[in-house]
């Protein structure tokens, strides 16, 4: 999805191999190409002998599936679980994990005012 975005939400399959790091096969990404496209997150039109791709969801909803995926197979659909592993596991600065503290703390102060 990110190498449509990038390539202006209008690309063929060989224009989106050439854009991922270490690409499959052909055939692969064709694979990939059709799943995303069962899946209703693209749509494709036939130009002369090739088809081009299209998202049929933004890049904010494309984020946010990816992220739900990501969390549901890694950390069984636990966001909590994932936000400690990342703060564990990773070697955030002391200024980095304040600006996280101060992050929540924002948006705890917004959920407080709406509710």
């Amino acid at each position: 999805m990110n190498a449509v975005f990038a390539l202006g939400n209008r690309a063929s399959a060989e224009d989106i191999r050439a854009r991922l790091a270490d690409p499959p096969g052909d055939s692969s990404v064709r694979v990939m190409l059709a799943r995303l496209e069962k899946k209703g997150c693209l749509k494709h039109h036939q130009d002369g002998l090739r088809y081009l791709y299209s998202a049929t969801i933004s890049p904010a909803v494309a984020k946010r599936t990816a992220l739900q995926q990501y969390v549901q197979t890694f950390f069984g659909g636990s966001l909590r679980r994932m936000m400690t592993a990342l703060v564990a596991e990773s070697s955030f600065t002391d200024d980095e994990l304040d600006a996280l503290k101060e992050e929540i703390d924002r948006v705890r102060d917004e959920r407080k005012k709406q509710s």
